[in-house]
């Protein structure tokens, strides 16, 4: 049984909905899930997980949220070699390019990608919420 950690932010409400999805995914799995946001995460704390889902929504001109998740999250960066991470996020506009530069982010520091990371325009879908759960899944 793993130790999954779902660390997100979410300013709407749609991540929120979609790191739910991803925790219910993994705890069906048999994984024991911890949710966090990123106040209450920090990089001392990778080691004591197995697996970690990252989630942020697409903030301005395509990045992560600057004030709470991206300080986190590149706190987090050096401790990611050999960690298997699961990525999702929701947008309001563009192409996702915020995703694909988070994962070569994550896959250049050494993370193992458990599975194709999971966007979804504005609020989360059945098939969203479903890809989400998946992704949980793949972390177990």
């Amino acid at each position: 049984m793993g130790k999954i950690a779902v660390v997100y932010w979410s300013g709407t409400g749609n991540t929120e909905a979609m790191a739910q999805a991803v925790a219910e995914g993994a705890r069906e799995k048999g994984a024991k899930v911890a949710v966090f946001t990123p106040t209450e995460f920090d990089s001392a704390m990778v080691e004591d997980f197995d697996a970690i889902a990252f989630g942020c929504p697409s903030m301005g001109a395509e990045q992560l949220e600057e004030s709470e998740f991206e300080p986190m999250f590149s706190a987090c960066e050096p401790r990611l070699r050999g960690k298997l991470l699961g990525l999702f996020g929701s947008y309001g506009w563009g192409d996702g390019e915020w995703m694909r530069s988070w994962e070569e982010t994550c896959t250049a520091r050494g993370a193992v990608l458990a599975c194709e990371s999971v966007i979804c325009q504005e609020t989360p879908d059945q098939e969203a919420l479903k890809a989400c759960q998946s992704l949980g899944a793949a972390l177990a």
